[in-house]
């Protein structure tokens, strides 16, 4: 029988300077705790004031110490050309985490979906600003 796995997602998260202070490592740690995500694969980039990039493994910096107890890292998903387009979005002299996990909410979904031989045809993120922006224009409308 084939595993079912949820919808898989990617962010980077972008940080002013090129540290870590380890700050989203608890909140990415609750929702791994709490079935909400799997994390699939997690590495680090720096940007330096010339423009170089550098990649890191969680292991190879002490600033990444606190993302060493996230539970559920496969790796080797994301490569040094991911690493490399993510960095164009970056400002000199940041960082960034690329982060791709599992959505572990949606597995109920997707097993029922399945069952109805459904497929999903499309989907997507909305930006907050838009969708806040949405949600105003309809509150005032009604």
């Amino acid at each position: 029988m084939e595993t079912t796995i949820g919808p898989v997602e990617y962010v980077v998260l972008a940080f002013a300077g090129n540290h870590f202070t380890g700050e989203v490592a608890p909140a990415l740690a609750a929702l791994t705790a709490d079935g909400t995500i799997s994390i699939v694969d997690l590495v680090f980039l720096t940007k330096d004031g010339d423009g170089r990039v550098a990649m890191f493994e969680v292991e190879q910096l002490d600033e990444l110490e606190a993302f060493m107890s996230l539970d559920g890292d496969v790796g080797g998903i994301l490569t040094p050309e991911d690493a490399m387009h993510a960095a164009e979005a970056l400002e000199l002299n940041s960082s960034a985490a690329l982060l791709v996990w599992e959505d572990r909410w949606a597995k109920p979904l997707v097993d029922a979906l399945r069952r109805a031989d459904g497929i999903l045809v499309e989907g997507g993120r909305i930006p907050a600003d838009l969708i806040n922006a949405a949600l105003s224009a309809a509150t005032a409308a009604v």
